[in-house]
């Protein structure tokens, strides 16, 4: 099958973007990438009328310190994630997740936005948006806009993104002396969809778990956050009975779907297993 024929733009700005999709009526889609919508568009599962070429726009590329945060722009490539000593020093989760999206040929080509965008619930970056507590700067015809990675992902490949809207950039809260994380997944070969992944984003008070978010992904309709297991760890030290409690909360926190090849009681037992993992080998020294 081949994709339908359709008209090409490449815009010279945002506003330029924004606007063509609105003359498009709508039957308009942005690409960057393309590693998700380029299948799609051959499959024609998506048949846009006019693709609107932003891959090349000034003001979604680059990676920066601004006001207390992490601005990742929209069309920065997964690769750049990967290489950014900026992202290393100030988002280590991303750093640490990085190197598990997908293959080199992807990560070549794909944008942190695009995979933000998508919200494909096996996807890496956005349960780390939402481990890291990131805002989403969304870019439209009315204005811009910024709305938390908690609000962000509503469902299955469904975010709060409406018709038109594009994302301009990421702001994640810079890592600092007292941040521990960790990263890893399961997966059958590296580079496949994970049957269960995780990232940890600890802050310590005095050896004690000030704060902590968990997030998950391929544990159901889109990246889920455990904040039952949270809640067991937040004022504890992280003492191996203490991981076992989290580790138990996990249940109240997550109801995985199950497949033919793997069961749901077995991705619950793999989340179980990969938290108690990530969490037993943080550096909680002061």
């Amino acid at each position: 099958m081949k994709a339908r024929a359709f008209d090409y733009v490449r815009p010279q700005t945002v506003g330029d973007a924004l606007r063509v999709f609105d003359d498009a009526g709508g039957d308009a889609a942005y690409i960057a990438g393309g590693q998700s919508l380029v299948p799609a568009l051959a499959l024609r599962l998506q048949a846009p009328a006019v693709l609107i070429d932003i891959a090349r726009l000034e003001e979604l590329h680059g990676i920066s310190l601004e006001d207390g945060w992490l601005r990742i722009g929209a069309a920065t490539r997964h690769v750049e994630i990967l290489t950014s000593d900026l992202v290393a020093r100030h988002a280590p989760l991303l750093a640490k997740a990085a190197p598990f999206v997908a293959h080199p040929a992807i990560r070549n080509k794909g944008t942190f936005g695009g995979s933000l965008a998508l919200a494909d619930p096996a996807s890496e970056f956005p349960a780390m948006a939402l481990a890291l507590d990131a805002d989403i700067e969304i870019a439209s015809t009315e204005g811009d806009r910024r709305v938390a990675a908690e609000d962000f992902f509503l469902g299955l490949y469904e975010t709060a993104l409406q018709p038109g809207e594009m994302i301009r950039a990421v702001r994640v809260p810079i890592a600092t002396a007292s941040s521990r994380c960790a990263f890893d997944e399961l997966s059958r070969r590296r580079g496949d969809y994970a049957l269960v992944g995780c990232g940890v984003n600890v802050q310590l008070a005095e050896s004690r778990v000030d704060s902590v978010r968990i997030a998950f992904l391929s544990v159901g309709s889109m990246p889920m956050r455990a904040t039952t297991a949270e809640s067991a760890l937040v004022g504890h030290p992280l003492t191996r009975d203490q991981i076992r409690v989290a580790q138990d909360a996990l249940a109240r926190d997550l109801d995985p779907p199950g497949d033919e090849h793997v069961p749901a009681e077995m991705r619950l037992h793999l989340a179980r297993v990969l938290l108690g993992r990530l969490l037993g080998g943080l550096d909680t020294a002061a």
